[in-house]
């Protein structure tokens, strides 16, 4: 046999015989410290968990008194939905970035494609049904977006100019 050695042939691709192989073991790149108290980054959930209720009250209220009670638990539902979402969301994203940072992307991405998911199905089952609360639950949906997403910035701005 003449010609390039294989790779089961000892000396193949440089190895010497004899002489055992090095591991490789590349230097790991410089990470950023992960900070002193990673609380920080849910520590905002009790407060907006506190908003979202006081929300639930009140969309459960105006849906009862414009449509009865289907309507009411349907606003609430919708609310609820919003909340776990968001909480569910913070929780994953915040252990992620403590446990291992470049895990926020995927798990990130991951957690919005599955929540959006379920809300999707959940929200073309209601509105292909013919249940009185169907709008309700949307409204309820809506409201629970808008003022999530209006706390959290208030939240964010506040906390930065605390800074």
């Amino acid at each position: 046999m003449t010609g390039a050695p294989s790779a089961a042939q000892p000396g193949a691709f440089g190895e010497l015989p004899g002489v055992p192989e090095k591991d490789f073991d590349p230097p790991l790149p410089d990470l950023p410290p992960l900070p002193k108290d990673p609380r920080w980054k849910v520590e905002h959930l009790g407060f907006m968990t506190a908003v979202s209720f006081a929300l639930l009250l009140c969309a459960a209220s105006v849906g009862f008194l414009v449509s009865g009670p289907t309507a009411a638990f349907a606003a609430a539902a919708g609310v609820m939905i919003v909340l776990v979402s968001h909480t569910l969301t913070t929780l994953v994203v915040a252990w992620a970035d403590t446990a291992r940072p470049a895990l926020v992307m995927p798990l990130g991405m991951l957690t919005y494609v599955v929540k959006y998911s379920l809300l999707g199905i959940i929200l073309a089952v209601g509105v292909s049904s013919d249940w009185s609360g169907k709008k309700a639950l949307g409204l309820g949906v809506v409201a629970g977006v808008v003022v999530w997403t209006a706390v959290q910035a208030w939240w964010v701005t506040r906390r930065t100019l605390r800074k």
